[in-house]
């Protein structure tokens, strides 16, 4: 067995890629914006101060403008990659309509958010959070995102 990459683009595509683009960032903003209260605790934990960026906390309170702006441009960016990624994967892919993006999601998830669990031996947070992180903000996106794929992509 082997794996065929259709490596066909279609001016049409584009714009199909970026509306799913615009649905991948607003559905990663709720996806962030709900594990952040399943993590807030995390957050205001004195021992982890350290940690965190000062983009994201430069001090007491809730992040800046400057990190939602980040984040969404990290989602803009990421968007595009898993919407272009589709678009050429998709005729390899197994599969028909939800099952065959829901496959993709988890391919996604495989090459990306297993590798996020595995960040408790590089950072000094804790096991807990990053499984969160790993779980609702990783594999859940994906999943997602995969399934809107050939909705919008296909």
């Amino acid at each position: 067995m082997y794996i065929r990459l259709a490596l066909e683009f279609h001016p049409m595509d584009i714009r199909k890629v970026l509306i799913y683009t615009v649905v991948f960032v607003i559905a990663s903003q709720i996806i962030h914006m709900f594990s952040a209260f399943l993590t807030m605790d995390y957050y205001k934990d004195p021992s982890y101060f350290a940690v965190w960026s000062k983009i994201m906390m430069p001090g007491e309170g809730a992040p800046p403008m400057e990190f939602y702006i980040y984040s969404v441009a990290f989602s803009i960016v990421t968007g595009l990659i898993y919407g272009l990624a589709y678009v050429v994967m998709q005729r390899s892919l197994p599969g028909k309509g939800v099952s065959k993006g829901l496959f993709f999601g988890m391919l996604l998830f495989l090459i990306n958010g297993i590798q996020m669990a595995g960040m408790f031996m590089l950072v000094n947070l804790p096991p807990g959070l990053l499984a969160i992180w790993s779980l609702i903000d990783g594999l859940a996106l994906f999943m997602i995102a995969g399934a809107a794929a050939p909705y919008f992509l296909d």
